[in-house]
């Protein structure tokens, strides 16, 4: 197992921003995780679990520890029969809603392009057009980080909510997912629908750009892009981050933007937001090797 020592994080992330980790490595498989939180115990460093890297900012000045990037524990597998389908934690939440559509399962045509891994979509509860992974999830197995044991838990433990999870209180390790879609439906209608709806992200969203994907939660019933864009906030920058054009709950990076940057035009956002409606917008985002104010 090859842990690399002082990595750039910024191409480890969708937004291509953050410093390097001071160790970095990529398992391929259970043991090989197993392995690497041993490794960390023993040398008494933190560690840091990474996915996709999206939803996530990193600190331009790095991430002190071990990272474990999961992204290449990745796989699944479909079962025609019962409809139930197995992923690894780091496979891709679109290459799994292609997949479905291609195989003749209902359920997850609405992932197409929502960046981020499958245990990352589980931490997250990731979700779009009133859909969610919540509803097709059956069970995930888990590494504690902290024993280094893996475990199951059902859907009903994990206390799913609106961008919410039991997996936010404590670090763990998804390993695998299982969930029950819909199987022996119409290939060429799945396929069409999927198509469809990353076609509308390409077109309403600024894909083509590094960006987190959306960056606040929508305070319900409210849109939080519709209460950026009503501000005039839309094309506002700072540094090499800029309000997206295209939708106001998306910052992009232009090219050389940094974490400060993006942190602070966050922070402008919820500035004004409060000061037009007396509420705070909350990120989806997830900082990581940022230091916590006295």
């Amino acid at each position: 197992m090859r842990i690399q020592n002082y990595v750039s994080l910024a191409n480890f992330t969708t937004w291509r921003v953050g410093g390097p980790a001071d160790w970095l490595a990529e398992p391929n498989s259970l043991e090989e995780t197993q392995n690497l939180i041993n490794w960390s115990k023993q040398k008494n460093i933190p560690c840091e679990i990474l996915g996709a890297g999206s939803n996530l900012l990193i600190s331009d000045s790095g991430v002190k520890g071990l990272i474990i990037c999961m992204r290449k524990l990745n796989g699944s597998k479909f079962d025609p029969s019962s409809g139930l389908v197995q992923a690894w934690g780091g496979e891709p939440l679109p290459t799994l809603a292609r997949l479905a559509a291609k195989q003749g399962f209902h359920g997850l045509e609405w992932a197409i392009g929502i960046p981020g891994t499958i245990g990352g979509a589980i931490v997250m509860n990731a979700g779009a057009q009133s859909n969610c992974i919540a509803n097709w999830l059956e069970s995930v197995q888990l590494l504690d980080l902290d024993s280094n044991k893996l475990f199951v838990l059902k859907k009903k433990e994990l206390n799913f909510g609106y961008r919410q999870s039991r997996l936010q209180e404590k670090q763990f390790v998804v390993i695998s997912a299982r969930f029950k879609l819909e199987a022996g439906h119409n290939i060429k209608n799945l396929t069409e629908k999927t198509n469809k709806n990353l076609n509308h992200r390409l077109q309403t969203q600024p894909y083509h750009l590094p960006s987190c994907g959306s960056v606040f939660r929508n305070p319900d019933p409210l849109k939080a892009g519709t209460l950026i864009e009503e501000l005039g906030l839309k094309g506002v920058k700072i540094g090499g981050a800029e309000i997206s054009t295209t939708h106001a709950n998306f910052i992009i990076n232009n090219g050389n933007a940094t974490a400060k940057d993006l942190k602070e035009l966050i922070a402008l956002i919820q500035k004004r937001v409060k000061e037009k409606h007396g509420f705070m917008l909350h990120p989806e985002v997830k900082e990581l090797g940022f230091r916590s104010k006295p």
